[in-house]
């Protein structure tokens, strides 16, 4: 095995000698992150989570935001003391070797290249939506839902991937300022449901709270964990933000705050409003979200107010309370503001691909700059022909769970780093320390733990054999290029 550390000074010399422009401020980070965050998790798989989960969803938020608010803790020390890109990688890298960094960063692609098809999809399903209220038009399911979701191709989720795509080549702070405007759309929307919905709550539609026992609620809380993904993407953009010993934190725990808060309000207002008790099969079994019993279910439920099966779910819940032409208008906000997740996905994958590059654990050429925009163009088409793929053939919850695999390794890996630099480096200088590290961080890999074995099974042996091709691929590859290894060598 090989345990090569390469030290914090190292790592900052490196990043110095071939950087990014530093052009993000805290506020801008701030908004990458809600940006980055709020997204699919809340305008989609509220649906999925009422399958799993009924009314017990809102505990589900409440665990899934615990466990990514200790970890953000943790995140924004460590970013504080590398501001360069690369994340969970960079951290690993300085703290637990060459292996296992290449193990994080290898696990971070299902995080953000994945999550990147994941919302890709999600914004599909309201674009499909958006175009039969305004429209009329019904569009054929074959192009609009993957061969593994009933269809052929999904070509609308495809389109807004290679669009974004373009969009990250042209610049990050052109990215960034169209990024603030659909936050912007995204915050008007989910507020708005929040006036609309809670006032119409019953209280009779949180009964029964947990239908299918805590089981459910533990299921439906490592999928949701989906929402919360991205605020991480904040910390990759460390190496072009101005002061980023400040602003890195503030973006990190700023974005996660926001958007916990957002997710209890319409969480509350969804259930409340119409109920959101889970689909049985005919012999009163539970139905996975996303298979073809479930679907056909739902199918023999059309014109029920049933949260689970709607594709939309806000939208649908304020149609099922008469507010359409509101329901017309939050449709279209996600329509136009989902985008800016893809985007904030697509620019940590990349990132990261820098960055693993730049220590020679890829090909070099991953890491060359445009002539004119500054941007890594090749790793960013590259990364959004891939995540082209993915959106264009698989169902958006098989998507975001596999994505909560590879982040919820690296958000462990984070947790235990930080714990042995405290020992390792206590004197080196932290802007931010985590407040009680010796509890939060036990909390934080706990918590990391439990969730990840609250994933499907297939998702578990989908991560495993994912990690065994990537430590292929080191031994092949990245172990002899490492920059290290010729160091040392």
């Amino acid at each position: 095995m090989n345990w090569r550390i390469k030290s914090l000074e190292d790592i900052l010399a490196t990043a110095e000698r071939r950087s990014l422009h530093r052009s993000l401020g805290g506020i801008q980070l701030m908004m990458l992150g809600i940006g980055a965050i709020i997204g699919t998790g809340i305008f989609v798989l509220t649906a999925e989570a009422a399958q799993k989960a009924g009314p017990g969803m809102m505990l589900s938020f409440v665990i899934a935001g615990f466990v990514c608010g200790v970890t953000a803790l943790c995140y924004a020390e460590l970013a504080s003391m590398v501001p360069v890109s690369g994340s969970a990688y960079t951290y690993s890298y300085a703290v637990l070797g060459e292996l296992i960094a290449w193990i994080v960063g290898w696990a971070l692609i299902l995080e953000y290249a994945v999550a990147a098809s994941a919302v890709s999809v999600g914004w599909s399903n309201y674009f499909v939506g958006a175009v039969s209220r305004l429209l009329g038009v019904s569009l054929p399911e074959a192009f609009t839902k993957g061969y593994f979701s009933g269809g052929f191709l999904n070509l609308p989720a495809m389109t807004i991937a290679l669009l974004c795509t373009g969009l990250l080549i042209l610049g990050t702070r052109e990215s960034a300022r169209v990024n603030a405007v659909l936050v912007g759309i995204k915050i008007i929307a989910l507020t708005v449901f929040v006036i609309l919905a809670v006032p119409a709550i019953h209280s009779e539609n949180f009964s029964p709270f947990m239908p299918l026992g805590f089981t459910g609620v533990t299921g439906a809380a490592a999928s949701i964990f989906f929402a919360y993904v991205g605020f991480d993407a904040v910390s990759t953009a460390a190496e072009e933000t101005k002061d980023p010993q400040r602003n890195v934190p503030f973006g990190l725990v700023g974005s996660l705050v926001v958007c916990t808060g957002f997710y209890l309000l319409v969480a509350s207002g969804a259930i409340g409003t119409i109920g959101a008790q889970p689909i049985f099969g005919p012999n009163h079994e539970v139905l996975s979200p996303g298979s073809a019993e479930f679907v056909a279910a739902c199918k023999a439920h059309v014109g029920d107010s049933m949260l689970a099966c709607s594709g939309e779910p806000l939208a649908f819940v304020l149609q099922q309370i008469h507010y359409n032409k509101i329901a017309t208008l939050i449709g279209l906000a996600a329509f136009l503001a989902l985008p800016s997740v893809v985007l904030m996905m697509l620019f940590g994958q990349t990132r990261l691909f820098f960055a693993m590059a730049r220590d020679g654990l890829l090909p070099s050429f991953l890491n060359k700059l445009h002539a004119v925009y500054k941007t890594p163009y090749v790793v960013t088409i590259i990364t959004g022909v891939g995540v082209c793929i993915f959106a264009g053939f698989f169902p958006v919850g098989v998507l975001a769970d596999v994505s909560n695999s590879g982040t919820l390794c690296a958000f462990f890996m984070v947790s235990v780093g930080v714990m042995i630099l405290r020992v390792r480096d206590p004197g080196r200088a932290r802007s931010f320390r985590v407040p009680g590290v010796w509890i939060v961080g036990p909390l934080a890999t706990i918590g990391c733990l439990y969730l990840f074995f609250g994933l499907p099974t297939k998702t578990n042996l989908i991560f495993l054999i994912w990690t065994s091709v990537g430590l292929v691929v080191y031994a092949l590859y990245g172990y002899r290029s490492s920059h290290m290894n010729k160091a040392n060598g």
